[in-house]
């Protein structure tokens, strides 16, 4: 009970802070000088991004070489090459902390990364790293089994650093969304994992992991080091067990593991489809293989209400579209109804009884800067 619970607040902050506009800028962001990054961005409860690397503030003579240090610090990685010249080529690797689990964010020119089983046993012992692609076209090669993926970006690469080497590539612009955490955290055999490599796309859990990593990285600098880092690290490797496990673990497994993620992979699947009008407890509970009243008592044991949740939810993005600038051309009615909001008249009424004002109250003080904030939730 407490456990739901602690993960249902996690998910709940992250939902938050989705829907709330961010300002240009990164607050809390930190350059740290290369020697030192490793070290100090490694702190327990550092909240906010460690800016490893940018090759824009190098001449163009030095970036191969900071590159290769950066990343063989980071990530481990043995060798690194390049598709363009010094001159043409540039990255940006960024890193946060949630509790045990490190997520980075690469971007930059094409690239191949090469992590030789030797380095990754001496360096990353233990460690299993999870990733996707956000732009651009990757390939994941894991070397030992000679198995490849070709990573869009809807798909999901996954490597156990102790058995095998690795390769990591994208063509033109790109840019992966990756985290690492030790294989303890997340309970399962090596042989597991590593049998859960060419299975991850015949997963309906993948796609749901997906989001979630996506709204981490997204709203990571507000959430890493805060009070829900370590729930949120909880809800993400409960998500990569259940993937992991859906497409590898026996029978018993299967079931154990199925059970003990139920209401995170519910609220992932919530957040994943929140805008879609017709998100009923039915096609919840259809979705997950369980009855309606199970749906109902797994939120109450988990200290919400499923319908409550939904419309909250929906509510906080709308108001968000409502006082955002680039939004300002769209009527009220459309941005409710892109929310799942289908009757405008019922939006109105439920926005005023959440936040004492109406829908067009709340743009017209947007605009004019003046601050409403919304009641608490109970």
């Amino acid at each position: 009970m407490a456990d739901r619970t602690r993960l249902f607040r996690a998910c709940r902050s992250l939902i938050r802070a989705r829907h709330t506009h961010r300002c240009p800028g990164r607050p809390g962001r930190r350059t740290l000088p290369l020697g030192k990054r490793r070290h100090q961005g490694r702190r327990r409860g550092l909240g906010g991004a460690v800016l490893v690397l940018d090759t824009d503030d190098l001449p163009a003579a030095d970036r191969f070489e900071v590159l290769h240090t950066a990343v063989a610090q980071e990530g481990g990685i043995s060798s690194v090459e390049e598709s363009e010249p010094a001159t043409r080529m540039w990255k940006r690797l960024e890193v946060w902390h949630f509790g045990p689990l490190t997520l980075f964010d690469t971007r930059g020119t094409g690239v191949r990364f090469v992590r030789s089983l030797r380095k990754a046993r001496r360096e990353l012992a233990g460690k299993v790293s999870v990733m996707t692609q956000a732009e651009g076209y990757g390939t994941a090669s894991l070397g030992c089994d000679g198995h490849q993926r070709h990573l869009a970006t809807h798909g999901i690469g996954l490597t156990p650093h102790m058995a095998a080497s690795h390769e990591y590539s994208w063509s033109g612009n790109g840019r992966s969304i990756a985290f690492s955490v030790d294989i303890a955290h997340l309970d399962l055999p090596v042989d597991m994992v590593r049998a859960a490599v060419p299975l991850l796309g015949h997963s309906p859990v993948e796609s749901l992991l997906l989001q979630h990593i996506r709204g981490l990285h997204r709203h990571a600098d507000r959430l890493s080091g805060g009070p829900e880092s370590e729930a949120l690290a909880a809800a993400t490797l409960q998500l990569t067990r259940a993937l992991i496990v859906s497409v590898a673990g026996n029978e018993h497994t299967r079931r154990e593991v199925a059970r003990e993620t139920l209401l995170t992979r519910v609220l992932a699947y919530l957040r994943a489809h929140l805008t879609e009008p017709d998100l009923t407890p039915r096609r919840v509970a259809l979705a997950h293989g369980i009855s309606v009243r199970t749906l109902y008592r797994l939120c109450e044991e988990g200290g919400l209400s499923l319908e409550k949740w939904i419309i909250r939810r929906r509510l906080e993005g709308a108001r968000t579209d409502l006082a955002a600038t680039d939004q300002s051309h769209r009527t009220i009615e459309s941005i409710a109804r892109a929310w799942g909001f289908a009757n405008p008249t019922h939006f109105s009424r439920t926005f005023r009884e959440a936040y004492g004002t109406t829908p067009g109250q709340w743009r017209r003080h947007a605009r004019n800067g003046v601050s409403l904030p919304g009641r608490e939730e109970p």
